[in-house]
């Protein structure tokens, strides 16, 4: 079981690796520093089947996306509505303005303010009502598949063990 994790993993970031070098056109970027502002929104219709209530219109605005593609900042904003978000990557927000009251799927209940910090994993969903308006900064990141994630897991584990000097 370990030898096929190990197998799986390096194969995946040989992939991983051979896909980012093979490509001329993706540069490698360092540093991006845009003005919020300055971001064009564009609309970004929330998912029909998972409104609750209202008439949420959402928009978004890209600012950097990694060259391996996974993971990617963006300003995402919405109007008045309620609906059942599915997150298929891990996403941290923080709010930028206005406010939301998220209920999570173990009926956890939140309000998010401006300067907030919320986390939300791949695979997980909530509920997102917002009574006016509502500006976030998302970081989303991409998921490692279960058997480089196993990997990553194993190597933590070994380096807590290791003693220190």
């Amino acid at each position: 079981m370990v030898l096929k994790l190990l197998v799986a993993g390096a194969v995946a970031m040989a992939a991983r690796r051979a896909s980012s070098n093979n490509s001329a056109a993706q540069e490698r970027v360092t540093t991006v520093c845009k003005r919020a502002r300055d971001l064009e929104m564009r609309d970004a219709p929330i998912e029909p089947d998972w409104i609750l209530e209202g008439n949420p219109v959402a928009r978004a605005a890209e600012h950097v996306r990694s060259a391996d593609d996974s993971s990617f900042s963006a300003l995402w904003d919405c109007t008045a509505g309620t609906f059942r978000w599915h997150f298929n990557w891990d996403e941290t927000v923080i709010i930028l303005e206005g406010e939301v009251h998220i209920t999570d799927e173990d009926g956890n209940a939140y309000t998010l303010r401006a300067g907030d910090m919320g986390y939300f994993a791949a695979r997980s969903w909530a509920t997102w009502r917002i009574d006016n308006y509502v500006k976030k900064a998302a970081f989303i990141r991409r998921p490692f598949p279960s058997p480089i994630a196993a990997l990553y897991r194993l190597r933590n584990a070994m380096r807590q063990q290791q003693p220190s000097f």
